[in-house]
């Protein structure tokens, strides 16, 4: 009777090690989709090994301070610093219609961001969020721009106040944000916790844009489709499972 329940035992506890590997979106392997996701029209934008589909902004390439390993995208300034050639991280499709789904892990005082409807045209806008939108990537206790509750993680960024909605996980676990767009309604979730919502376009939008920093910026959130960006603001960041699906 005891070796049945020490089997038993023992049989419930590597379920629930197993459980305990699951990544923050729910499936056990990160960087991989179920059948029921590629049935759904889910596509990877990262294979966890190289950075194919990404290049620099600006640039024909990824070469610089982004790396793939150990399963993620991760943005290192050790190397900017040394002389290495940093800048946001440019998806090579542009998306209209569509649902975002990136995990991200933050280092201590991380500021970063999921920037999105990105113009990739640096000759004509110097940086990408000059004309895209901003999920906010950040640690809401020790980064400097946690004061301003526009800003944290989560956020629609500087535009829709997060500071009952913003539940990062603490640095160092992985937190999955998703950013679903559908002709201009747009829906923010940071941990399943939705961020912000809004219409793209709307009077509300409008007068949202007029009381941000963007409010002199013509072109910014004025295209339908874009690239998705991830943001070099010289910090360790680490993005990985980053899946699409047009709508």
């Amino acid at each position: 009777m005891n070796k049945i329940v020490l089997a038993a035992l023992a049989a419930g506890l590597t379920v629930s090690s197993c459980t305990g590997q699951k990544k923050a979106s729910g499936t056990l392997q990160p960087n991989t989709l179920s059948a029921k996701e590629k049935a759904a029209g889910w596509q990877l934008l990262f294979d966890g090994k190289t950075l194919n589909g990404w290049h620099i902004y600006g640039k024909q390439n990824a070469e610089g301070s982004w790396k793939a390993a150990d399963g993620s995208l991760q943005f290192d300034p050790k190397a900017k610093a040394s002389g290495v050639s940093g800048g946001d991280l440019v998806s090579n499709d542009a998306y209209e219609n569509f649902e975002l789904e990136v995990e991200w892990k933050a280092s201590p005082g991380v500021n970063s961001g999921i920037i999105f409807l990105v113009q990739d045209d640096k000759a004509k806008y110097p940086a990408t969020y000059l004309t895209g939108p901003e999920m906010q990537v950040l640690d809401n206790i020790e980064a400097e721009d946690n004061k301003n509750t526009k800003h944290l993680a989560g956020a629609l960024y500087d535009l829709i106040d997060a500071k009952s909605t913003s539940k990062p996980k603490p640095v160092g676990e992985w937190n999955l944000a998703t950013i679903r767009l559908k002709d201009g309604n747009l829906e923010l979730k940071l941990n399943g916790v939705t961020t912000a919502r809004a219409k793209i376009g709307s009077p509300e939008w409008d007068q949202l844009v007029a009381g941000s920093k963007f409010s002199k910026w013509k072109d910014f959130a004025k295209f339908k489709s874009g690239h998705i960006a991830l943001q070099d603001h010289g910090h360790d960041i680490w993005f990985r499972d980053i899946k699409i699906r047009k709508l």
